[in-house]
Order: structure tokens, then C-alpha cells, then sequence
């Protein structure tokens, strides 16, 4: 159950857009945060928290690819597989990500630290292929450099 001041502060930004749709990304991103995942019970929560059914935010969970609706690693790589990253490695670097984290796409790493993930488009085309860590843009990542990467990554989050 989310803390009385979570929620508060989320019924007052709900308050405060035009719809209850439109509050409901920023919702179930704040719930998200909190529990590492959009669980069901998260989303009945955002349900109460925007007045909609836990249809409706169900509906809008599984359209955005960015919200979890199951457990995820502390970090989720997020892979550009659009046409400007392909073209530049994208997939090549997909393949060495498996490898170096011992995964395959959509998988989380048996340390629960790392879930490696595809994304339809990072809007990062001028430094492809890219990857997306939490809120951070990474660009160019090289297959090569793949593993360096993996390693930054660590070493940041120690």
C-alpha cells in the first residue's frame, strides 16, 4: 500500500490535469517507482487514485512500454530497435548484451540487477544505436563496447 503523503501528492497532480487520463502516465510511473513494478495491486491504486476502472489503467499500463507490469531488474536496459539503430548495430549489440549479461531479450539477470529490454524508438538517431538506462540516454553503444558498458553500469550503481 503506498504511504497517505504518496498518495496525496498524486490525487493533487490528478487535480490538477485537464482529464484523469491525462494524469495517469505520471501515475503509474510514481507507483512504478515506488514498487519497482506496476502490480496489480499498483493498479488498482492508480484506478482509485485517477477515478478510473483498473481496466482503464490496465489498458493504458500495457500500451506504454516503459511501464513494468512485471518484476524488472534494479536496472532496465532499454535497446533501440528502430531503423536508424538497426542500421547502425542495433542489433548486433542486442546479440552482445545477451551474451555479456547471460539473458535473453525480455529476461532479467539471476542477480535480479539487470532486465534487458527492446524499445520501439529512443528518438536518439544521431547517436545510434542507443540504449536507455532508467531516464539516461547512452549513445553510440557499440557491440564492442558492450561490455564496458555492462561494467560502467555496475560501478556506477555500487
Amino acid at each position: 500500500m503506498i504511504p497517505e503523503h504518496m498518495k496525496q501528492e498524486l490525487v493533487k497532480r490528478v487535480s490538477g490535469a485537464i482529464t484523469n487520463r491525462e494524469a495517469a502516465v505520471d501515475v503509474m510511473k510514481e507507483l512504478q517507482r515506488h514498487y519497482g513494478w506496476l502490480s496489480d495491486e499498483a493498479v488498482q491504486e492508480a484506478a482509485d487514485v485517477l477515478g478510473l476502472s483498473p481496466l482503464q489503467v490496465e489498458e493504458l499500463a500495457t500500451f506504454y512500454e516503459m511501464i513494468y507490469r512485471r518484476p524488472v531488474g534494479r536496472h532496465v536496459i532499454h535497446v533501440c530497435d528502430s531503423v536508424s539503430c538497426w542500421s547502425m548495430g542495433g542489433e548486433s549489440l542486442l546479440q552482445q548484451l545477451e551474451r555479456v549479461l547471460e539473458v535473453n531479450v525480455g529476461a532479467t539477470t539471476a542477480d535480479g540487477i539487470f532486465t534487458l529490454l527492446p524499445c520501439c524508438c529512443l528518438g536518439n538517431c544521431g547517436k545510434a544505436p542507443a540504449v536507455m538506462v532508467g531516464e539516461r540516454l547512452y549513445g553510440p553503444v557499440t557491440p564492442e563496447g558492450a561490455e564496458a558498458f555492462i561494467k560502467g553500469l555496475i560501478e556506477s550503481s555500487a
